[in-house]
């Protein structure tokens, strides 16, 4: 490689023209496998807190045995942004030589491929561990992140049914009303509980910090997929809700009990990965009668995966 050339800047138009014709589900679970089978390493996260206004800034970093690429990410999330007619995330990922370390290219994908990525793990989760009839899909949450689970699981269940809870009630009309335009009987209700006492295929994709849903609010055969928290301050489900789940599966063990809801799992409860549930080494959802819980807390090998898939479709793989 030239110490001269010039590094490539992939923009947003580009990389969302590029992952449209990316298949993202089995890319995710490819990158789920290679982690929990050790050929996938993550660093450890670092992070950056900011209380006004309030926000995050992530930095995740991953390298696969034997691949041409590693990366690194940087994402954001500013909560008060969409007041001011601003996206609440952003971010980029830096992609480098895995044999020389140099830079190999940039996306400035303003955090829209770790949105994608993480909308294609909860396709995976609610692939492998949703009953086939879940009846209904609760959603909490009315951001970006809620509006990209349901379209990504629109291909991986039959349930059409939806019921939205958000803090605010515009949101979850505007929520409603999209979930309508992709072929979903959609409506609100006025509380998380409500939500989720009618649906046994449930998706949490809020930044709260004080939990939404408890043990009680959960029924037999429901499976739980929970997003939002990815930081030792946030958490959307009561510690008795995760120690009445039959089975914990994470996206990393050791992520998911540092910053994820099961740091508040029974210290000796178990946990599998979810590359473990897709490589046959552990069980997913087991009896009709289990309650399921998925903890994504995003993985950087995930990150590594979309990155590389993208650039390689823009012309520098």
């Amino acid at each position: 490689m030239s110490a001269n050339r010039a590094i490539p800047v992939l923009r947003r138009d580009a990389i969302e023209a590029a992952v449209e014709a990316i298949d993202l589900v089995p890319l995710m679970e490819a990158a789920f496998v290679d982690y929990s089978e050790g050929r996938a390493q993550a660093s450890a996260v670092g992070e950056l807190l900011f209380v006004e206004p309030p926000g995050e800034a992530h930095v995740k970093a991953a390298s696969a045995r034997g691949g041409d690429r590693f990366v690194v990410k940087v994402a954001t999330g500013f909560y008060d942004n969409p007041k001011h007619g601003l996206p609440s995330s952003s971010g980029l990922m830096l992609l480098f030589d895995a044999a020389t370390g140099a830079p190999h290219a940039i996306l400035l994908d303003e955090g829209r491929l770790t949105d994608l990525r993480t909308a294609a793990a909860g396709a995976v989760a609610a692939r492998r561990l949703a009953p086939k009839d879940p009846g209904a899909i609760a959603v909490l949450g009315a951001g970006v992140q809620a509006r990209l689970q349901l379209a990504a699981l629109r291909p991986v269940t039959t349930c059409r049914r939806v019921l939205v809870w958000a803090r605010r009630r515009d949101a979850a009309e505007r929520l409603v009303e999209e979930a309508q335009a992709l072929g979903f009987e959609a409506r609100a209700v006025d509380t998380a509980n409500a939500a989720a006492r009618e649906a046994r295929l449930i998706v949490t994709t809020t930044p709260a910090t004080d939990p939404l849903l408890a043990a009680a609010d959960i029924a037999p055969g429901t499976h739980i997929t929970a997003v939002g928290a990815d930081t030792t301050e946030k958490g959307e489900l009561a510690a008795d809700l995760i120690a009445r789940a039959d089975r914990l599966v994470a996206d990393s063990r050791l992520q998911a009990r540092q910053r994820g809801e099961l740091r508040r799992a029974p210290e000796r409860a178990v946990v599998v990965e979810l590359g473990e549930v897709i490589a046959g080494r552990a069980v997913g959802r087991g009896g009709g009668a289990e309650i399921t819980l998925c903890d994504l807390t995003g993985i950087a090998p995930q990150d590594l995966a979309i990155a590389a898939a993208v650039a390689a479709a823009l012309g520098h793989p």
